[in-house]
């Protein structure tokens, strides 16, 4: 028998580590069978538990989506102690390619934005939330395509909007509703994490950089005013609203530095 096909593990060749998560380690990789390089998701399995139910959705939810602003998952090999998740390889994530130029220009931003968006709406046309997006999951080619990656936290909805946890999102990048306690959010979730990405490529850093989530939401109601009932109904019935001690006006969203 072929061991490469009796131990799947076997087809690629592991490299350099190039990142660390909550339930997996991403490597470097290359297929033994045609040399392309590769990105291997390992996720250690619970003896008990067996996969995360992160890896199990991301799997389900990766082998729907096929569009170029989305990264492709080209296999999965599971063995009793491991999930192996194989992605095609992109040259880093956009929170380093920025960290190395110390700030974009214009048409740069505008392509990633472009590029960002249709992602994003091709989701949302299927139905489909990705619920982190930050910096670090948009990975960007050599070529500069930008194409968004991890979906563990991502969530099929439908219609009507379904109730869901409101523990998603990196603090930095989550949305107003979601700080406030709402389960019942929809598309706007990613929309929002967008518009941060987007002034982080402008300005260089985050937009709204909490450190609690009571932190992060002065942060935001200070540049875009404190809202009331009458600028936003039902926001007192949201279960983390407590009556704000400052009232902050609305700026000018082009005077921020």
């Amino acid at each position: 028998m072929d061991p490469v096909n009796a131990n799947p593990e076997s087809r690629y060749i592991r490299q350099e580590k190039l990142g660390e998560g909550t339930y997996a380690t991403v490597y470097k990789g290359k297929s033994r069978m045609t040399g392309e390089i590769v990105a291997l998701k390992e996720i250690h399995l619970d003896p008990e538990e067996g996969a995360p139910s992160t890896a199990i959705r991301e799997i389900s939810l990766m082998k729907e989506l096929k569009h170029t602003n989305i990264v492709r998952l080209l296999d999965v090999i599971h063995t009793e102690t491991k999930l192996i998740l194989v992605f095609e390889h992109m040259d880093q994530d956009l929170k380093k390619y920025m960290d190395a130029r110390h700030g974009l220009d214009t048409p740069t931003i505008k392509s990633f934005m472009y590029q960002l968006l249709k992602g994003i709406a091709y989701c949302h046309e299927n139905r489909v939330l990705h619920r982190d997006l930050k910096p670090q999951n948009l990975l960007i080619s050599k070529h500069g395509e930008l194409k968004l990656g991890d979906f563990g936290l991502a969530r099929a909805f439908g219609i009507p909007v379904n109730t869901f946890s409101n523990e998603v999102v990196t603090l930095w990048y989550r949305a107003p509703d979601v700080l406030l306690g709402s389960r019942m959010y929809s598309t706007s979730i990613d929309i929002w994490s967008a518009g941060c990405i987007m002034a982080e490529m402008y300005t260089g850093r985050p937009l709204f950089p909490g450190t609690t989530n009571e932190d992060q939401l002065q942060k935001i109601f200070r540049i875009l005013g404190t809202p009331s009932e009458q600028t936003w109904p039902g926001i007192s019935q949201l279960s983390e609203y407590k009556q704000p001690h400052v009232i902050y006006p609305q700026q000018n969203i082009t005077q921020i530095q």
